[in-house]
């Protein structure tokens, strides 16, 4: 059985999702290999809530090629690039049945970042010492670390264009997936899939293809719900962005009630307010004098700081962001202070449970197997935790912060904050 894992967010699932699944099963030349994603749950890697809740991303998936649905922890879907890409591969190598990785790359230059991955340059002096040096230039880390990247392959002869490469995000979570396959899977048994992303470019708030980026279709989807319009206005300006099912489980969803729209404004005026009244200098991702810096911008809010109609907190960024901390960072740490996930978390290095999402006929197939090959507890429900918390302190925790993390999903969801409890896989027939 050939099982292709898929690190995702489907955030909401368009086009290109659609295709980076049919073509991760025709470059593997099965058209019956179980494809299985892994994505984040209410929280995105950048730092804000879906756009949908993680049953209906779910569905979308299943009717759209994939087979069976996990999700990944809040501490590791609300993380850097490298957390990220540890968190998400450690949990599909934990299934002990996946035999292909397939994910995005904005590059045709694959070789090249197969090469970066050579230098092993996370456990690399020289590079820790740049990247010191380049932090210590008030840049973003992001932005050091590219630097020290470069000029340690400069260093061992790696020739190339590397500016695309590190300044891309698919492609640096493209190099932090290889990074975390090279540490977790030491007999290289794990094929690795890179498919070059077709469509519009990563993040583009234009839409020029019929594979737009994921920002601008949540663009038309905050922009014409916050200003009144309905569904069916909705449905006109992601026609042919989406797939047909995908869109029709999305709007279906919304319209009986399963969720509604998230306000991101609201959302983010309530972390700023908690960080008002919060001690932050213990919260993940605080560090580097952030927190004194969210204090000082909380404390100086102004009607034009967060207007009603900024749906894609652009006027935010603007007011919040710097050439030191960038916005990412930003709200991953407002996320992390309201969800109240300390530094503590951070020391836990690897999902401690595998949660089942969804699944259809050739997927719970894969479940049964994946039952008896798992390194790690596979559950379908929150109350499966329950029983496994006494033995392992650090899956308590995690637990726990995924439940405070669905908690606040479901209130911006417009359902009641206790919804998750009742929450069961999604099965596709």
């Amino acid at each position: 059985m050939r099982v292709i894992g898929i690190i995702a967010e489907f955030n909401p699932f368009h086009n290109g999702h659609e295709y980076l699944i049919s073509k991760a099963r025709e470059i593997v030349n099965d058209p019956r290999a179980i494809v299985m994603p892994v994505i984040s749950g209410f929280f995105t890697q950048r730092g804000l809530p879906a756009i949908c809740p993680p049953n209906v991303r779910a569905r979308q998936a299943l009717l759209c090629g994939a087979d069976v649905v996990l999700e990944m922890p809040f501490s590791f879907s609300c993380a850097p690039s490298s957390r990220f890409a540890e968190g998400a591969v450690s949990e599909l190598l934990s299934t002990g049945v996946l035999t292909d990785l397939a994910f995005g790359v904005d590059t045709d230059e694959t070789d090249l970042l197969k090469e970066l991955v050579s230098l092993d340059f996370e456990d690399n002096e020289r590079f820790n010492t740049k990247l010191n040096e380049y932090i210590s230039t008030g840049i973003s880390f992001p932005k050091a670390r590219a630097s020290a990247i470069k000029d340690l392959a400069k260093e061992n002869g790696i020739t190339g264009d590397l500016d695309p490469i590190l300044s891309s995000p698919n492609s640096i979570l493209a190099l932090d997936y290889l990074l975390a396959l090279k540490k977790l899977d030491k007999k290289n048994r794990i094929n690795v899939i890179m498919i070059k992303r077709e469509g519009d470019p990563y993040n583009s708030p234009e839409i020029k293809s019929t594979m737009p980026s994921a920002s601008s279709i949540r663009r038309i989807i905050s922009g014409t719900a916050s200003n009144g319009f309905g569904r069916s206005e909705i449905a006109s300006g992601l026609n042919g962005l989406m797939p047909d099912l995908s869109l029709g489980v999305m709007l279906s969803s919304n319209s009986g009630g399963v969720f509604s729209f998230p306000d991101y404004v609201g959302y983010i005026r309530d972390c700023m307010l908690k960080a008002l009244s919060s001690p932050l200098d213990d919260i993940a991702y605080m560090s580097d004098d952030l927190s004194g810096y969210i204090k000082n911008i909380a404390n100086n809010i102004r009607p034009g700081t967060m207007p009603d109609d900024d749906h894609d907190l652009k006027v935010f960024e603007e007011k919040i962001s710097t050439k030191r901390y960038a916005l990412t960072r930003i709200e991953r740490a407002l996320a992390s202070l309201i969800t109240g996930q300390d530094i503590t978390y951070l020391d836990i290095k690897k999902p401690p449970y595998i949660r089942v999402l969804g699944f259809n006929n050739e997927g719970k197939y894969c479940l049964k197997i994946m039952g008896k090959c798992a390194d790690i507890p596979v559950i379908s429900r929150p109350s499966d935790c329950l029983e496994l918390q006494s033995a392992d302190n650090g899956l308590k925790r995690i637990f726990e912060l995924d439940m405070r993390a669905a908690s606040i999903g479901w209130k911006l969801y417009g359902k009641d904050t206790a919804s998750e409890w009742e929450a069961i896989p999604v099965i596709v027939k």
